[in-house]
């Protein structure tokens, strides 16, 4: 049986069984780990705000969405979120979904990083970035319970430096296509005219948030 927390399972298709064991072939474990625990995140903080989404689109969309970081499907030009998002669509595409499902799942992986617009949009795009805050930043441990946090983590556990894991493994998938790295255009001109502009850092967040490790 499906390891289920509050109702929520990978969905029981052969689609979901095979990017189950894509993902777990292509990947590390530690990111085969985060990405199962985005899933789980995500769907519960579906469930929290009431919204209808396809499990198995969310499960495509939280399961590739670092594929980018790996060897197999990572450029030299494209930032790796644009990597993991094709990889997905030509999955997705070989299995014959549709070309709408295809572009919310692309969508949901390319705009993983970028917080402050997939919020809103399609849900399942919406709750990949859920997931992913929560793994990684923490962003809204408090809104999950300590039943929740503990079951899905026996289930998919995280190493006891996860942190410093998750940050080494997003360097070694980026380090060489630096220039893939421009990103928002706002914090570069605030800081041209305001010198003591210090944005929000990634990787300080990570090491403050609410996880242990």
């Amino acid at each position: 049986m499906s390891f289920n927390v509050n109702g929520i399972t990978v969905p029981d298709s052969a689609i979901a069984r095979e990017i189950t064991e894509l993902v777990r072939d292509t990947a590390s474990p530690l990111l085969f780990h985060h990405s199962s625990r985005v899933y789980y995140w995500g769907a519960l903080a579906g469930k929290q705000r009431g919204l209808t989404f396809d499990s198995e689109l969310l499960y495509a969309g939280c399961m590739f969405h670092d594929m980018g970081l790996t060897a197999k499907h990572s450029s030299d030009t494209e930032r790796f979120e644009v990597d993991g998002a094709f990889a997905a669509a030509d999955f997705l595409k070989r299995h014959g979904i549709t070309q709408q499902d295809i572009d919310t799942v692309w969508a949901a992986i390319a705009l993983h990083t970028t917080p402050g617009i997939p919020q809103h949009m399609h849900p399942v795009i919406a709750l990949v970035t859920a997931g992913v805050e929560m793994d990684v930043l923490g962003l809204t441990y408090a809104q999950y319970s300590d039943e929740e946090r503990e079951a899905v983590v026996k289930e998919h556990p995280r190493s006891d430096q996860f942190k410093e894991d998750i940050i080494q493994a997003f360097y070694n998938g980026i380090k060489h296509k630096p220039d893939t790295t421009f990103g928002n255009v706002k914090a570069d001109v605030i800081a041209d005219k305001e010198p003591s502009f210090r944005p929000a850092n990634f990787c300080s967040i990570i090491r403050s948030s609410a996880w242990r490790a």
